[in-house]
């Protein structure tokens, strides 16, 4: 009798691990495309004739890329804009830039706006991407990675919630994290903000969502990062190089997956203070973001641990 109920026993583990891997399989995102149209930009000097973006493989064309995803942002968009150039104009020590507005198959015209910004900053190298439909943030960030210039590469909200002056508090950190263009990450961070009035008496919305996710980031492993959601995260190239290929969510919970990506290529997080404000206008819903967030990161951490998605160190770093 023993046996046949061991027997059963092991048949009925077996179907059920088989049942979880096959859901896994159908969960799992669908790989990114990346079309043709969306390999070039449009820009002041060519608004009409795109041209070919810069591959992140290739050698750094400039200092600094500065990526902005961009969904439905018309009216968000030109003072962030504004007050990332002039904070890039002010600099005292020049640093060569571009920047990439990556369009997120928007219906509002935020291409044709950002062109008209463009025109507006002539001597700033401003690139308009548009993806032909809607990605998500993820892959809207994933997409201005891998085609960006930038010896450093930044990544930041369309919404201006960010200081964008807090980038040399990232930039000196990375300065001690990743000299000589080695792999490092920096993560602008507001959790010295959550017993301040900023974080006390914001949105509703905002806070559940932070305690929820603080909760499940210590179960997938990255509860070593006090915020991993905010909008200003600096990248240097090499590290860019081996994280964004090999990232797979293009939901906004993407920011999670490269930090586990970067844990385990083993390249260096620091976390640096940074100012920080609400601003109208999140697109996300309560409910399903959470239900969202939380399969999203047991599929991401599956995948990694079964081995279906991999990372590949670089032989050697980045010229």
């Amino acid at each position: 009798m023993d046996n046949p109920l061991i027997l059963y026993g092991c048949a009925v583990t077996l179907a059920g691990f088989a049942l979880l891997y096959i859901a896994l399989v159908i969960w799992s995102p669908s790989p990114i495309i990346t079309h043709d149209s969306e390999k070039k930009y449009r820009s002041y000097k060519s608004p009409k004739k795109p041209l070919l973006l810069t591959p992140l493989g290739d050698s750094s064309t400039v200092d600094l890329t500065v990526v902005i995803p961009a969904y439905n942002e018309t009216e968000r968009l030109p003072l962030m804009l504004t007050q990332t150039i002039d904070h890039l104009s002010s600099l005292k020590k020049k640093r060569t830039y571009e920047i990439v507005i990556v369009d997120d198959g928007s219906s509002d015209g935020t291409s044709d706006l950002s062109l008209k910004l463009a025109a507006k900053y002539p001597k700033s190298d401003i690139r308009v991407v548009t993806l032909e439909k809607n990605l998500g943030k993820g892959g809207a960030v994933r997409h201005g990675m891998l085609y960006s210039g930038g010896e450093r590469l930044l990544m930041v909200d369309a919404d201006g919630a960010s200081r964008f002056e807090d980038l040399e508090a990232l930039w000196d950190a990375m300065d001690k994290l990743a000299p000589n263009g080695g792999a490092g990450v920096v993560v602008g961070s507001r959790a010295h903000l959550v017993k301040t009035e900023v974080v006390v008496k914001r949105s509703l919305l905002r806070n559940i969502l932070m305690y929820g996710l603080h909760t499940i980031l210590r179960i997938v492993g990255v509860g070593h990062i006090r915020d991993t959601q905010c909008g200003f995260k600096l990248f240097s190239r090499s590290a860019a190089q081996q994280i964004f290929p090999a990232q797979h969510l293009p939901t906004w919970i993407f920011d999670v997956e490269l930090l586990l990506l970067a844990k385990q290529l083993r390249i260096p997080v620091a976390e640096v203070p940074i100012e920080w404000h609400e601003v109208a206008g999140s697109k996300l819903n309560v409910v399903t973001a959470s239900l969202q967030m939380l399969r999203d990161l047991l599929i991401v951490r599956a995948n990694l641990l079964l081995g279906r998605w991999k990372t590949v160190p670089l032989k050697a770093k980045s010229e």
